[in-house]
């Protein structure tokens, strides 16, 4: 069973003619509401793969009965939800450019409940997006932590992340993330490198780059049509994730996560294109050569 620590959330993705200045303002060219939050995407990703997860999450009164409530049930998910009587669900507003670049205005909502809420225990589970406190404290009471800062990185103060690493056993960031850590905490990305057993930084279409037992291994991404980049980081922890239960060697963990990731961003949607195992399987072995797993 893997864990999943984080938000669930509704997301309204815009494609836009261009970012506007401040105090300007710029053309929506068309907006979709999708099933969203970045710890929910990756739970999501790992049951698609076949994998068993609980999420731990935080929704408002809205969510009960919803569609997206039936679409998580259906895909097998267990809900460990903290509810808000008062607080609407996450929700995210993202804008992509012609470009590919992306900005995004998140909602908490119903995830102010983290704050406040005893932190569980998991022999195994991933810290997403989600309050630096009980982020802390679940890093703290669990055996194998793999954390994410994600876009909530402003949120962690440098004490934070000194703390919450000093338990992670790997470490996901994209480049923006891991030059914000290293600013955060003032240490160089080497420096961060070794704090952790093993870390994994993603480069969006150039590929990511696994640190583990002193060797780095780059992987290649999979030249795919890109209709929409969200989604695609959640999409490779969730592969990556997946494959380490299931005890491949992380290099290879690394290629199923970026074989699962260029399966999302093929679809606007950060859970609309998620493959199962034996769709994941195909493609890794198209690019990437036999897989015996």
């Amino acid at each position: 069973m893997i864990a999943v620590v984080g938000h669930t959330a509704v997301d309204h993705i815009s494609r836009v003619i261009s970012f506007p200045p401040p105090n300007g303002s710029t053309t929506i060219l068309d907006r979709k509401v999708y099933f969203g939050g970045g710890a929910a995407n990756i739970a999501a990703g790992i049951a698609s793969l076949g994998e068993r997860c609980t999420l731990v999450s935080a929704v408002g009164p809205d969510f009960a009965g919803s569609e997206y409530d039936r679409w998580m049930k259906r895909a097998g998910i267990v809900q460990q939800f903290f509810i808000d009587p008062e607080a609407n669900t996450p929700t995210a507003f993202m804008f992509t450019d012609p470009t590919g670049d992306q900005i995004t205005f998140f909602e908490w909502g119903a995830s102010r409940q983290f704050a406040h809420s005893d932190a569980p225990s998991f022999p195994f589970v991933h810290l997403a997006t989600a309050d630096p406190s009980f982020n802390m404290k679940v890093a703290e009471k669990s055996d194998f932590t793999s954390f994410d800062p994600g876009q909530d990185l402003h949120r962690y103060t440098a004490s934070d992340l000194f703390s919450i690493i000093r338990h992670t056993s790997l470490l996901f960031a994209n480049q923006h993330e891991v030059e914000g850590m290293c600013r955060t905490m003032d240490v160089s990305r080497e420096m961060l490198i070794g704090m952790v057993p093993m870390a994994l930084f993603t480069m969006s279409d150039r590929g990511s780059t696994l640190y583990h037992e002193g060797e780095s291994h780059f992987i290649p991404a999979i030249p795919v049509t890109c209709a929409d980049p969200t989604g695609a980081g959640d999409a490779y922890r969730a592969g990556f994730l997946s494959a380490y239960r299931r005890g491949i060697p992380p290099a290879d963990c690394a290629r199923v996560g970026t074989v699962t990731a260029s399966f999302v961003v093929e679809k606007v949607g950060c859970q609309t294109n998620l493959p199962g195992w034996e769709d994941m399987k195909k493609r890794y072995e198209n690019y990437f050569g036999r897989f015996d797993y």
